[in-house]
């Protein structure tokens, strides 16, 4: 994977493709077909399959302060490793030596979940060393974006290794991944220069924190999270994910979110103690939420699924209008993604008929000189 000129990571081949290769890049890339088995229980037309709805929170006082919302997600990777259910995480971490690049991560530790809590609202390929964790014919967990998990859900009907390896797949509800562009746009509204950075985090340590940059002279630079992400690093999302149906990560046992409290009919973003959005979607996503719970990993209360719509509009929205995008995105390119038994006709009769079309209009206009 290397960054395109657009600042988006995109495959390079390093030899030429055999037809069966091929054949296995389309059969197993999310990029190309998302689909949920014919034989899955009924799901939600906008949440996806869901088994119980809950909020909650680490217990562990730096987990959750460290992480993005509540820290569950980190939680449940610590419980894994410290229960031996398996033998590390593969998840996302700052890169070693560049503050502003991601990197994959095998976390045999609490300290090793530690170092990768916290969003990366950047470019990154947690299956970059998948056949190597593979090869170790050893168990771990992966976290990752839902368009990962779902990759891996694709390749486990070709591999029988995911199955016997790969027990636990954990995500979180993701709004689109901006190019490294957007990181550069904003540590510019930060004044600080790249070439003098020390650290660098989005979020974290608070909820939702600070975007937080350390130069190389101890000089901090800080900017809220209203507007990091929303006037600055939402402005450079790729296009492929703006008719991406799955912000909410369908295809994973156990999915997080931001379980942001509301104001006036919107979340708000005012500085407080985490709290995570946690959906199970998998009998094995279940049970391994009520473990933690029993162990005192985590602490859980119950939620109505309509609250989901308060706490995250956003993907409420992106779920009813996509159907427009993508049909926008087919008339204009000739081509678009597949989509299957994601319920998008059904999400689409919630959508108000105007916002819908302004949508289908907008995608339209944007296919032809976006890059995929």
């Amino acid at each position: 994977m290397r960054l395109s000129q657009q600042g988006c990571l995109r495959p390079a081949s390093l030899g030429q493709l055999d037809p069966k290769d091929v054949e296995l890049v389309q059969a197993v890339c999310p990029g190309i077909h998302l689909e949920h088995d014919p034989y899955a229980d009924a799901s939600h037309p906008i949440w996806g399959p869901i088994k119980r709805v809950r909020t909650g929170q680490a217990t562990d006082a730096q987990i959750r302060r460290e992480g993005s919302s509540g820290g569950v997600v980190s939680a449940l990777a610590v419980y894994l490793l410290e229960s031996r259910q398996v033998d590390f995480v593969a998840q996302i971490a700052v890169a070693a030596g560049d503050p502003l690049a991601n990197e994959v991560q095998m976390s045999r530790t609490r300290a090793d979940v530690l170092r990768a809590a916290g969003s990366r609202y950047a470019p990154a390929a947690p299956l970059a060393r998948l056949e190597e964790y593979l090869s170790t014919g050893q168990r771990f967990a992966l976290v990752g974006k839902p368009c990962d998990i779902a990759a891996i859900r694709n390749l486990a009907r070709v591999d029988s290794r995911i199955g016997r390896q790969v027990p636990f797949l954990l995500s979180f509800m993701c709004a689109g991944v901006p190019s490294i562009k957007g990181t550069h746009a904003l540590l510019d509204a930060l004044g600080v220069e790249r070439s003098r950075l020390q650290s660098f985090r989005y979020r974290g340590d608070g909820w939702p924190g600070m975007a937080r940059a350390v130069s190389l002279d101890g000089q901090v630079a800080e900017m809220d999270y209203a507007k990091s992400w929303g006037t600055i690093l939402n402005r450079h999302l790729q296009f492929r994910c703006k008719i991406c149906p799955d912000g909410t990560g369908e295809f994973a046992d156990v999915v997080c979110a931001d379980a942001w409290y509301g104001k006036d009919g919107y979340p708000d973003f005012e500085e407080r103690d985490g709290r995570s959005l946690v959906l199970t979607r998998t009998a094995v996503g279940e049970s391994l939420v009520q473990e933690a719970v029993r162990a005192g990993a985590i602490v859980v209360s119950d939620l109505a699924i309509t609250e989901i719509d308060r706490m995250q509009p956003y993907q409420l929205n992106r779920k009813q209008v996509v159907l427009g995008r993508l049909l926008a995105t087919r008339l204009r390119r000739g081509w678009a993604p597949r989509y299957r038994r994601l319920g998008l006709v059904k999400a689409s009769l919630g959508a108000r008929p105007l916002v819908w079309l302004r949508n289908a209009i907008g995608t339209f206009k944007r296919a032809e000189g976006e890059a995929p």
